[in-house]
């Protein structure tokens, strides 16, 4: 067995499945909302990035390709200085909301090239300007531009022209899980000689000024290149480098009298190195060098590189004295985790298929598409791994104030999340994205739980149970959506995530964990009930719930409806209908083991019958064959909001089949179904399912064979949803044709924006009205195919319409993977969709292999936009690109 999968069996039976040592320090702390002491909840205003490198943090901390223990009470990261910047670059910079065009923005060129489940191995990488860092300009230039204009990024700002930049690698390598292995390696991509200065920084968390710690940590020389770390939640930890320049200490207390003007106390602050390296203070330099202990402390390295040549710098992190630290056995360390890397990650890799009269050159050609794939499933994996981050939020505590600290004010207590005092966070969660969204998002975090499953069945299932415990799951049921808002109500996606994660963990680990869909099952019951009550306003099953994670999709403002008004959701509801499929289907396959979950399923069987019919009758516009939202006014007027988008598709999530063979073991649920069927036929009333005569399967699904065939002539179009990329979450046809209604004397409108948002709706940058998103593109591909499973060849439509080309669904379902998986690849010319306008830097050698997973991508030219570094939810590519896996992830074998 490959060592780093018998690791993760060994964490598997521990308490709590959690490796010590990982990348839970996440690229930004500052501006988040559990940071914000603020009056008026203005989180990016109240904690800047000009306040980050001298203000201490209350709940957690930032660095740069850095990591931490599981509490983070211990972190290491990259600090860098080019000579010409201000500051020291310790952490990611990026555009507040209100500096930036389309909204807040990464401005950094930073990749995550791998990591494993445990993280053993972990490499990241850091591109920095041998120029000054363009701060100032990236926020003017930015600033001045409309929101019909593309952002302004860093590559735009010349900095890296005449490749004046350095890479600058980090890798980890642990000899086991108290002993971490660390090397820096940093080129000089440049023609000519560069300097650069490194200072690998260790620190501890500030918790002793929160009355968190009994006594204050304490990081003290140990000797030539060692320093010993106390804290009294760890054991001692001993940091190895390289003799260095010098070696400096200091604290990790705020700096009083830069942020607010008062006097400190000691000139030991967080800021410390910047002001003694940067801005050239002598007696500080030299205050830090001869000081001996402090909270924080960085050897310097000052490295002269000449051209395409680099220097490597070693260190090392361990709880035991090591008098021999860099011997020959580090550098084996570290080939030792690569190979084992290599070797985890084969099973999952594609494999190269080749006709058997294929000439060499095709083989040639299909062998460099295959190791591109591997190369992007394999960075992609690298994000999500990276992208486990420590998160810690009391919000009892954080809207009282902690002891010997300035009081909230009062306004807190009647602002954001202050009706969720029972939330107390402090876990290792999977994060949508460690800078523009470092913290868990409850829709997104059930995409992420997919392609984790692969790796890491444990720690994805261990992911979704713990958003449903008591410190997550509010009182009432509802699951906490986001940091910004967690009574904002997200797509009820978990039940099929919990579904797929025990199929995908069935399919590939050969395990199948019945207690793991019993635990959540439980909790997904309340969860439910809390939909059931709190979102069919009516009680007629046509469900509500605003935004619903799609932002500004609406031609209104689905979080702010006009007055005496309310909207009838079509997503709201086949999301709920979905929902009861996932959660029959969950009954159902536990009720094989376990009879006492007959009954419940058949329950579930009828919610969705009955919110089916509530959906086609109330919401189906027969004339346009399409489903739209209803607009309800006062006066009892109703509007139908005739738009053409990702909400009317979402009807086709919705679907199931229901084996006929395991029904033979389900007497009870097999009687009750052909009962409800029975008399609903004869009763003329409208029945969501289909049988076929030769194996008995059944379908159950929003949309019959007609209505399926309507809304994917329409899907499939490209002058409607299908662009290169995938499914887009517009209709082109609003690009020429946009849509406006009249309600109570306001005209509101819609159309097509391929890209980025032209408005501030939900901050402006996020986008549903024509882009590619990855979740619903995925949740597509999947639905397709288990339309296959039932209709087989002889369901068949036009790809693209129009072309005249018939395909079954199954090879409907591969082309929309295929335009999906192509967004990355390197085509013939050496460019990737992905990149956009900047294919010239890719293409360099240096550069060619270097990938960006985003949050979402260009309708028309499939080029990232919004969050560069979601890999969260952009994850699941990573199971579309080998076929074999995500064909056998099903429920039945294909026809």
């Amino acid at each position: 067995m490959n060592p780093e999968q018998e690791r993760l069996n060994t964490n598997a039976l521990k308490e709590v499945p959690l490796e010590k040592w990982g990348p839970y320090l996440s690229e930004r702390q500052w501006a988040t909302v559990r940071e914000d002491y603020s009056a008026n909840g203005d989180a990016w205003s109240y904690f800047p990035h000009d306040h980050a490198r001298s203000r201490v943090y209350r709940w957690g901390e930032d660095g740069l390709g850095g990591i931490s223990d599981a509490r983070q009470n211990l972190c290491f990261a990259l600090a860098l200085w080019n000579g010409k910047d201000p500051i020291l670059k310790e952490r990611l910079f990026g555009l507040t909301n209100s500096e930036g065009n389309h909204g807040e923005d990464v401005k950094e060129l930073y990749y995550y090239l791998d990591n494993v489940p445990t993280h053993a191995y972990m490499k990241f990488l850091y591109q920095y300007p041998q120029e000054a860092f363009p701060y100032e300009k990236l926020i003017e230039e930015n600033r001045s531009r409309t929101r019909k204009q593309h952002e302004y990024e860093l590559l735009d700002t010349g900095v890296f022209d005449n490749n004046r930049y350095f890479d600058v690698f980090v890798e980890y390598a642990k000899n086991n899980a108290e002993d971490v292995c660390i090397q820096i390696e940093v080129w000089n991509r440049g023609d000519t000689n560069a300097t650069i200065w490194v200072l690998p920084t260790l620190w501890f968390r500030n918790r002793w000024a929160y009355g968190d710690l009994t006594q204050k940590p304490l990081i003290q020389a140990q000797g030539d290149g060692c320093v010993r770390a106390s804290h009294e939640f760890l054991e001692d930890y001993f940091f190895y480098f390289q003799s260095a320049k010098a070696s400096l200490f200091t604290e990790n207390e705020t700096n009083i009298e830069r942020i607010f003007g008062a006097t400190n106390h000691s000139p030991f602050v967080k800021d410390a190195f910047h002001e003694a390296i940067c801005e050239g203070n002598e007696e500080l330099y030299r205050l830090l060098k001869n000081n001996q202990q402090g909270t924080k402390f960085a050897p310097i390295y000052e490295l002269s590189i000449e051209p395409k040549s680099s220097q490597k710098i070693m260190l090392r992190l361990s709880n035991t004295e090591n008098v021999d630290p860099f011997n020959h056995s580090f550098s084996q360390i570290f080939s030792d985790r690569r190979q084992e890397t290599e070797e985890f990650y084969q099973r999952y890799a594609p494999s190269e298929k080749y006709q058997s009269d294929s000439q060499s050159a095709d083989k040639e050609l299909q062998g460099s598409r295959t190791s591109d794939l591997k190369n992007i499933q394999r960075q992609v994996f690298a994000g999500l791994l990276w992208s486990k981050q420590y998160y810690h939020y009391d919000i009892e505590r954080w809207l009282e104030g902690d002891p010997n600290q300035i009081a909230p004010p009062d306004e807190r207590f009647l602002g954001r999340n202050a009706e969720w005092t029972h939330l107390k966070n402090q876990d290792v969660m999977s994060m949508s994205d460690t800078w523009e969204y470092p913290w868990y998002a409850a829709w997104d975090l059930a995409f992420h739980c997919l392609p984790m499953a692969m790796l890491d069945p444990t720690f994805a299932k261990n992911q979704l149970i713990l958003i449903t415990r008591e410190w997550f799951m509010s009182p009432n049921g509802q699951i906490p959506a986001y940091e910004w808002n967690f009574s904002d109500v997200n797509p009820p996606v978990h039940a099929w995530s919990a579904l797929s994660i025990y199929r995908i963990e069935k399919t590939l680990h050969g395990k199948e964990d019945l207690n793991f869909l019993k635990r959540i099952f439980q909790k997904l019951l309340i969860n439910f009930t809390w939909w059931a009550n709190r979102e069919d306003e009516n009680g007629n099953n046509i469900f509500t719930g605003g935004f619903l994670g799609l932002d500004n999709i609406g031609v209104i403002d689905r979080d702010n409806l006009p007055l005496n008004s309310h909207l009838e959701q079509v997503d709201a509801t086949a999301w709920m209908a979905m929902y009861a499929l996932n959660m029959m289907d969950i009954a159902l396959e536990i009720a094989r083991h376990d009879p006492g979950f007959e009954d419940v399923a058949t329950k579930f069987y009828e919610h969705f019958v009955l919110i089916a019919e509530s959906l086609n009758k109330g919401l189906w516009d027969t004339e346009e064959s399409f489903f739209y939202d209803l607009l309800y006014t006062q006066g009892g007027k109703i509007t139908p909001m005739k738009v053409r988008s990702i909400v009317g598709l979402s009807a086709l999530f919705a679907v199931s089949i229901i084996d006929q063979k395991k029904m033979a073991d389900l007497p009870d649920f097999k009687k009750r179904i052909s009962y409800i069927r029975d008399y609903r036929t004869k009763a003329n009333k409208f029945l969501p399912s289909e049988q076929m005569a030769e194996d008995g399967n059944i379908l159950l699904s929003l949309v019959n064979r007609t209505m399926l065939t309507k809304l994917l002539q329409v899907m499939l179009d490209e002058n409607e949803f299908l662009s290169v990329g995938g499914i887009r979450a517009l209709s082109k046809y609003y690009e020429k044709n946009p849509y406006s209604v009249n309600v109570q004397e306001v005209d509101y409108s819609i159309n097509y924006m391929p890209a980025e948002s032209d408005s501030g709706m939900f901050g402006g940058n996020s986008n549903w009205r024509g882009p590619v998103w990855m979740p619903v593109n995925y949740l597509i591909i999947k639905s397709l195919k288990k339309y296959y499973q039932f209709y087989g060849d002889s369901f068949k439509v036009e790809f693209p319409t129009g072309s005249g080309k018939m395909m079954n669904l199954n090879e409907v379902s591969g082309e929309l993977a295929n335009r999906i998986v192509g967004i990355f690849q390197r085509n013939e010319a050496g460019d990737r969709p992905v990149h956009g306008a900047y294919q010239e830097f890719y293409k360099r050698p240096d550069n060619k292999d270097l990938l960006l997973f985003y949050e979402y991508f260009d309708g028309d030219t499939a080029r990232g936009v919004g969050a560069s570094h979601q890999t969260g939810w952009t994850a699941v590519v990573a199971e579309l690109i080998n076929e074999d896996i995500w064909e056998k992830e099903t429920e039945l074998p294909l026809k």
